[in-house]
């Protein structure tokens, strides 16, 4: 009974976990994950992991479940490659000058004045969580 306990209570961890770059397959288009500054991953409340390409995989792939389940949405610091942040901490950039691999050019960032930086430097637009969402389902 005991260890029972403890594997369900180890298995339900709401946290991220490690993607495989190279390995993992993208959650919603089944695309190998490469590329470790666009990644996403979201976590369920019961603790399961769902990896994605891109945020606009994600993005798309909440659009099909129910979002009481979710516990973490998380994606890559386009600064610190494999790095996963929190969507309500990051600023995104949606910017022609920054492919991402399912080609909506969408990049998240940790810090808002590296995404102020980069948007003057490569043109685009800025977005927090919510304005990005309804920007993309518009």
């Amino acid at each position: 009974m005991l260890i029972a306990s403890l594997l369900f209570s180890v298995s339900c961890d709401v946290k991220p976990k490690e993607i495989s770059y190279g390995e993992a397959a993208c959650d919603f288009c089944r695309m190998t994950i490469v590329d470790n500054q666009h990644a996403a991953q979201l976590v369920t409340n019961k603790g399961k992991v769902f990896n994605f390409d891109a945020a606009e995989c994600m993005i798309n792939y909440t659009d099909e479940i129910d979002n009481n389940t979710i516990g973490l949405l998380l994606v890559s610091d386009y600064n610190h490659p494999g790095i996963l942040i929190d969507v309500e901490s990051a600023t995104f950039i949606i910017s022609k000058a920054i492919p991402s691999p399912m080609g909506a050019n969408l990049s998240a960032f940790s810090d808002s004045e590296d995404a102020e930086k980069i948007q003057k430097e490569k043109g685009g637009n800025l977005y927090d969580w919510h304005t990005l969402n309804t920007h993309l389902k518009d």
